[in-house]
């Protein structure tokens, strides 16, 4: 598996995320607490968001392990962004090329995930076969996490996130049941336009690989009055992370199962309920008929 960061806020260098906390991600690349794999050094990429430009991502990925790619560790002590993603990956079986290394890119779109379709193999041909066909082109890899991106793109992404991705993990799960496959999914996802920012966790056995986001900074103010650092970030700066970044008290919270979360959060909560929508256009396989 691997594991991942998304940030959203206050203008920020790169490697004070990357790099400077205790259990930062790099740090995390080597020692994961909480992953299947302790070792994440499959590949790595970065994703953000700048000021200038079109309003479209700059992306850079790699194969190499994160924890001693000097231009990863010289770039991030020269990016400044408000919106950035970071990924580093422990492949489920793919192969470990640069196109296979998260996050993928399609227009102003970011996509990570962390988890596997099970079975992908015997699946993919048909989850392929439902990508527009005018988006097909732009898979350059050959992982599931992609094919999970172009689905959600097809399934209405610009128009409607939560709802795309619950068709794209519908359609997985519909998929896999009729392949025999019991438990398809397993899923934490980040997505972002470059406006707002979504993380999703759920996979079919309730089971979900660990997610966490970060408290509103108001309140961590609040708790930790002598970290100098929090008070030059906006009040909607959040972190939503495979692991916590530390220890301190009062930062994290787990996001919970079938459920995601929306950055800026605004007042009507901190996450929302998370379910597959099944396709209309495919019978529905009865759960007696699974296996």
């Amino acid at each position: 598996m691997c594991r991942w960061l998304a940030y959203y806020g206050s203008p920020m260098m790169l490697d004070a995320v990357l790099y400077r906390p205790e259990h930062s991600l790099i740090n995390q690349s080597l020692h994961a607490r909480m992953g299947v794999e302790s070792t994440n050094g499959d590949g790595f990429g970065v994703g953000w968001y700048s000021e200038y430009g079109d309003g479209t991502p700059a992306v850079f990925r790699d194969i190499g392990p994160a924890w001693s790619d000097r231009n990863l560790l010289e770039l991030s002590g020269h990016v400044r962004s408000s919106l950035f993603f970071a990924h580093v990956r422990a492949s489920t079986g793919s192969a470990i090329q640069q196109t296979n290394s998260h996050p993928f890119r399609h227009g102003r779109w970011l996509w990570m995930h962390n988890g596997a379709i099970t079975d992908f193999h015997r699946l993919r041909r048909d989850l392929c076969m439902a990508v527009d066909p005018a988006l097909f082109s732009y898979i350059e890899g050959s992982t599931d996490s992609e094919v999970m991106f172009y689905l959600a793109v097809t399934f209405g992404l610009d128009q409607d996130v939560p709802g795309a991705v619950a068709r794209m993990a519908g359609l997985v799960e519909q998929v896999g049941k009729e392949h025999g496959v019991e438990d398809p999914m397993q899923m934490t996802v980040a997505v972002s336009d470059g406006v707002r920012l979504w993380a999703f966790r759920y996979s079919s056995q309730g089971k979900t690989r660990s997610l966490f986001y970060s408290s509103k900074a108001e309140t961590v103010r609040h708790l930790h009055p002598e970290i100098d650092f929090l008070r030059e970030v906006s009040d909607d700066t959040r972190l939503v992370v495979s692991e916590p970044l530390g220890d301190l008290h009062g930062v994290w919270n787990e996001l919970p199962e079938g459920s995601y979360t929306v950055v800026p959060s605004g007042t009507s909560g901190d996450y929302f309920p998370f379910v597959p929508e099944f396709p209309l256009d495919r019978p529905l396989v009865p759960p007696g008929e699974w296996s």
